[in-house]
């Protein structure tokens, strides 16, 4: 039920407050008319009795208590969702800014979603291909899985999240798939990036995108990650399709949570986030998965900055904690000139062994891994043990493990912006690289695969 009020009581910073207040509730939409005639936007934060707290999306500036006419719409957030999404980017209220026609909506949903029921839920297991190898072959993406990527400023997340976008596929699958990327406070070199890459490698045909930029309201920030995933809800559980959702930058969204919660004189929790963080986050990532009789699915990748590439910072704290896992992005590898940074060491995909094995990627693919992961560890270890007593320090194993960190890391994880390989390039490349070391060390690959592949990688020598 649509109410108006005239009863403006206070302005400060983004927030007023209006009283005399019936029946008002929390996140409610609001329209606000000026005296001037114009129209502005907003939602409920927090109602006391008769006292309503409302945020406007583009600001408080200009306004005044005296006549300014609030209009509470007796609704939330809504965002007007259709098949004719596929293709077209919006703004962080979910408006077109690509200079289409507006969307005609076949049914408009809330944007904080429905709550899925644990019991019915899916269990992830089946195997997403990124195209990038310390992603498929090593920390494998599940579908239905949240699986972050943990970065820095100034590293390539932004390429790396683009690279993804244009090459994810479910192997085997008759669903379509699409892909649903919400980017909240990037600059608009970083968006029109974005824009560029997915036009021009036709990623946009099966894509929506949401962007909000640095310079808009943070309470849009709020907002945007939530327009995105219920339009991945509408795309996956009414059409049936695998949607993959990419969010950048969570650390953004973070910021914007903190500036919202000390406009509202809340009590600061760590580093002055509100000590909702965890529950708020949760409320986003737990969007993701895959439901019981239920053809299409929902997959994330949330992408956040690491302030001064701190991992105990509460953005990636907490996000490890909600999530299947973390793809973190080393400064090291980034510097020695490898795309994609990817610290394999680092980084854990705690679903991979559900999505991988024979029928899904390849039977040879865990003992792969997981002699890759013990050949890589000691050859680091043969690298810092050079670093401290020099290269006369090192056995001969020890040299050979050497080498083989340098060639793993210029050839398994260093590869092509647009180098999009398959499954099976990635698990012979791991076998090539194998090859390098005597039968012996081998010992996590189990015989009869020994016997069935190795001899191919080694004729090739």
């Amino acid at each position: 039920m649509v109410k108006e009020y005239k009863s403006v009581k206070e302005i400060y910073g983004p927030l007023m407050v209006v009283s005399g207040v019936e029946g008002a509730k929390y996140d409610e939409l609001v329209k606000v008319e000026l005296a001037t005639g114009e129209i502005r936007t907003g939602k409920v934060l927090e109602v006391n009795r008769d006292l309503a707290i409302v945020q406007l999306f583009e600001g408080t500036n200009g306004m005044e208590t005296t006549n300014t006419k609030v209009i509470f719409q007796g609704r939330g957030v809504e965002l007007g969702v259709s098949i004719d999404m596929l293709g077209r980017i919006f703004d962080g209220q979910g408006r077109p800014i690509d200079g289409g026609d507006e969307i005609i909506p076949e049914k408009r949903l809330d944007v904080n979603g429905s709550p899925i029921n644990p019991y019915e839920r899916d269990y992830p297991n089946e195997f997403i291909q990124t195209g990038i190898s310390t992603i498929d072959g090593l920390n494998t993406l599940v579908r239905g899985q949240k699986l972050p990527i943990f970065s820095g400023s100034g590293m390539p997340h932004s390429k790396m999240a683009a690279q993804i976008a244009r090459q994810a596929k479910v192997l085997g699958s008759e669903s379509s798939f699409a892909v649903v990327f919400a980017a909240m406070g990037i600059t608009f070199e970083e968006s029109q990036f974005f824009i560029d890459d997915f036009k021009r490698t036709g990623a946009l045909e099966r894509s929506v995108l949401f962007i909000n930029l640095a310079d808009d309201p943070a309470i849009e920030r709020i907002t945007t990650p939530r327009l995105a995933l219920t339009a991945a809800e509408y795309l996956a559980y009414e059409k049936d399709m695998h949607v993959l959702v990419i969010l950048i930058d969570m650390t953004n969204y973070c910021e914007a949570l903190r500036e919202i919660s000390a406009a509202r004189k809340e009590v600061p929790g760590r580093r002055g986030y509100p000590g909702y963080l965890y529950t708020d986050l949760a409320t986003l990532y737990e969007r993701a998965g895959r439901i019981k009789n239920k053809k299409g699915s929902i997959t994330q990748i949330p992408i956040l900055t690491m302030p001064e590439d701190d991992k105990t910072h509460p953005i990636p704290d907490l996000t490890g904690y909600i999530t299947e896992g973390q793809i973190v992005l080393s400064r090291s590898l980034l510097n020695s000139g490898i795309y994609p940074p990817v610290d394999v060491l680092q980084s854990l995909s705690r679903l991979k062994d559900k999505g991988i094995g024979k029928g899904k990627t390849r039977k040879d693919h865990s003992d792969v891994f997981n002699q890759l992961f013990a050949a890589y560890a000691r050859g680091l270890q043969a690298r810092e043990l050079e670093a401290i007593l020099g290269e006369a320090a090192l056995g001969e194993m020890d040299r050979l493990y050497y080498k083989f960190a340098y060639e793993f890391e210029r050839r398994y994880i260093n590869q092509g912006y647009n180098e999009d390989r398959n499954i099976e390039e990635t698990l012979d490349l791991g076998w090539e690289l194998l090859a390098m070391l005597p039968k012996s060390e081998l010992k996590r690959i189990r015989p009869e695969y020994l016997e069935e592949f190795l001899p191919k990688f080694l004729k090739n020598k």
